[in-house]
């Protein structure tokens, strides 16, 4: 009936403020990538033979879109335009919610598992789909005594 000034668990909710203040400023790469809720959105997964990243990026000119795999740092990065009306007196934007400008997107591999010659890209339905080849380990192989 009468809700209290205070919740009655004050360290549960210290608590879920830290983890929503963390997820807020987390920007260093990682396998996650840069930030929550950044554009391109992105998957990333692996098979044994390869990780798999795909970037939803719909409306882009794939020749807009640079992808770069240096020490083990998968960089994607471009810029969308505005797709705005001109700007002059007689037109005006009510809502605009789609993502313009310049964007970046980092994400860290393991170095030692990525074969820096076997990536592919490929840009298709507004979907960029990045194939980074793990290298291959050394298979044990039997010697024979001459």
């Amino acid at each position: 009936m009468y809700r209290t000034l205070f919740p009655r668990d004050v360290f549960a909710e210290l608590d879920r403020l830290q983890r929503e203040m963390q997820e807020v400023f987390e920007t260093g790469p990682s396998i996650r990538g840069v930030g929550r809720g950044g554009f391109p959105a992105v998957n990333i997964g692996s098979t044994p033979q390869s990780l798999e990243l795909y970037a939803f990026a719909p409306g882009l000119d794939p020749s807009s879109i640079d992808v770069h795999l240096e020490r083990g740092v998968l960089t994607i990065a471009g810029e969308r335009a505005a797709g705005l009306p001109a700007q002059d007196e007689k037109a005006s934007v009510h809502i605009n919610e789609r993502f313009a400008g310049r964007f970046r997107r980092v994400v860290s591999l393991p170095e030692d598992d990525v074969n820096p010659s076997g990536v592919t890209a490929e840009y298709r339905d507004g979907v960029l789909h990045v194939s980074v080849k793990r290298r291959q380990a050394p298979q044990p192989r039997r010697i024979t005594i001459q």
